[in-house]
């Protein structure tokens, strides 16, 4: 009978998808609707090849580490992409004239800045937690995915958001919104594969056979539902037709501004800090093969960056039209939320208290450790960052983009590419990664390429700011904004070295990692242990 009815649905989504590609106002909206009407027409065919034939019966004892592994796959290789993009852009920066004439509009920087940062926060990032946090919930609940099926449409959801967005930035289709610039039809599918995934990940905890619930678990839903409320309130807008991607804000004004750095900065603090902690208390302690160093700490750590992180989003608008009362407190609470994240750092890094000296032998240890300490420092430059003096320097300047990169290449990245070389050996049933060396060449490449490109970024951001504010003995302004990019041009390309390397090394992970899927030994099979 659910063949029939999924029959039925997905017949409906091809007609409406064929009828919305036909009456659409904008080249983005009807490629949006051609690839839905394909994609619903293959899964159409599929399910009707499928119906009426027996169901294969699935070990319900078993952990569901397919989806796992497809998801593994999915960051590995839109880590590359996205990282890729970065490298072109940055040059495009640093030589203009790489804003090919034949590759306009669809090549130049505006399109391609949105697509590469929501390429790696989104698509790299997003599947990081989408496939570490099915990976932890099942063996820290000794629990199936719960669901069913489910998982697998959550994955398979999040990448057509992926590939929607990202065709739509291409094509022109933005709110303009920062982190949030899909348009009002694919947030809406967002959501819907949002509250899958919430369904999956609670689900699992419910059912699970563990009665404790680990603190990672703790933070991965803090993650998905918190981003689910960020989603939800900054994206309300009004299409302005329902056969176009052109939509109207709820939201105007100062209250735009606000609700979109509510959103933009909780977005940095629930989706690539909640989320990757959660990532960093199973991670670490299991590669480590030592406990947390304190459990309470963890604990104290969580509920004070939940509470705190929500208030900070106004330190993104000292000087504007938003009230000076609601910037300060976002300022304030900015600096109050150093202490709990250094907190889990403090708890993250002791937690190698009598393990220090795999360091000399593990490399992916080393790249986990380097993590936690890009972590610490950039969330001590970020409050230093909201303080207003600081602020009136660093803001709109490429400081700014340097803070964001140490903490996305450094804690984001290596966290993640270590969780990767943790899990492929075990979902893959290998007995070591392929080649240990090449973890040690993807750590040094990755270092130094995240240190050639936040110096250069804190150097020229600097540097900006005070070229900005440089007057002479009239009290005139001495540069003007064409001389301050001509003097950051040896700095962008440092900037963009240091992201080649990053790049190469990402690049020599999917090798390294091909390689232990195709080459490295099994190990031999054990049973499903109680909890993990």
């Amino acid at each position: 009978m659910w063949d029939y009815v999924k029959l039925a649905l997905l017949g409906a989504i091809v007609i409406f998808a064929a009828i919305a590609a036909n009456f659409a106002r904008d080249l983005a909206f009807q490629v949006h609707a051609i690839l839905i009407m394909l994609v619903a027409g293959g899964m159409f065919l599929w399910t009707l090849r499928l119906t009426d034939e027996p169901k294969p019966v699935i070990d319900q004892s078993s952990y569901m580490d397919g989806v796992i592994r497809y998801g593994v796959v999915a960051t590995a290789l839109w880590g590359v992409v996205g990282f890729l993009v970065g490298v072109v852009i940055a040059f495009q920066l640093a030589f203009p004239q790489l804003n090919f004439e034949w590759a306009q509009p669809y090549g130049n920087f505006g399109r391609l800045r949105p697509l590469h940062t929501s390429a790696v926060i989104f698509a790299f990032g997003g599947n990081a937690l989408i496939c570490t946090s099915f990976y932890v919930v099942q063996r820290t609940s000794a629990a199936r995915l719960w669901g069913g099926n489910l998982a697998w449409f959550v994955f398979w959801g999040y990448q057509l958001f992926i590939v929607l967005a990202a065709t739509g930035y291409l094509l022109g289709a933005t709110q303009s919104k920062e982190y949030a610039e899909p348009e009002w039809h694919v947030d809406l599918w967002l959501t819907v594969v949002w509250v899958a995934y919430l369904a999956v990940f609670l689900g699992t905890i419910m059912k699970r056979k563990e009665p404790h619930i680990y603190v990672a678990n703790w933070f991965y839903l803090s993650f998905i539902v918190t981003v689910a409320m960020l989603h939800i309130v900054n994206n309300l807008s009004i299409p302005v037709s329902i056969w176009g991607s052109k939509s109207v804000q709820v939201f105007s004004g100062v209250q735009d501004a606000m609700v979109q750095w509510w959103y933009g900065h909780n977005a940095v603090g629930f989706f690539l800090t909640a989320g990757f902690l959660g990532m960093m208390y199973y991670f670490v302690p299991k590669q480590a093969e030592r406990p947390v160093y304190s459990y309470k700490l963890s604990i104290i750590h969580f509920w004070a960056l939940i509470f705190l992180y929500i208030w900070a989003g106004p330190h993104h608008l000292h000087y504007t039209a938003l009230p000076d009362w609601a910037s300060t407190l976002g300022m304030v609470f900015s600096i109050v939320l150093w202490m709990p994240s250094w907190g889990g750092m403090i708890n993250g890094l002791m937690t190698l208290s009598g393990a220090w000296d795999k360091l000399r032998t593990d490399p992916i240890i080393r790249m986990m450790v380097i993590s936690i300490g890009f972590y610490g420092m950039s969330t001590f430059e970020g409050p230093m960052m909201s303080i207003k003096a600081v602020n009136s320097l660093s803001h709109y300047t490429d400081w700014t983009i340097g803070h964001v990169h140490s903490g996305a290449l450094g804690w984001n990245g290596m966290i993640t590419f270590g969780a990767l070389y943790f899990l492929v050996p075990r979902l893959w049933n290998r007995a070591s990664l392929y080649s240990l060396a090449a973890v040690n060449w993807h750590f040094w490449l990755a270092t130094i390429g995240i240190v050639l490109y936040a110096a250069s970024m804190w150097v020229t951001g600097i540097m900006e700011g005070l070229m900005w504010r440089e007057v002479d003995a009239n009290g005139f302004l001495v540069n003007s904004f064409a001389d301050t990019v001509a003097a950051k041009f040896p700095m962008y390309v440092v900037r963009g070295l240091g992201g080649v390397l990053y790049l190469t090394g990402a690049i020599i992970m999917c090798w390294n990692l091909w390689m232990t899927v195709r080459a490295a030994p099994q190990r031999a099979v054990s049973s499903a242990v109680p909890a993990e």
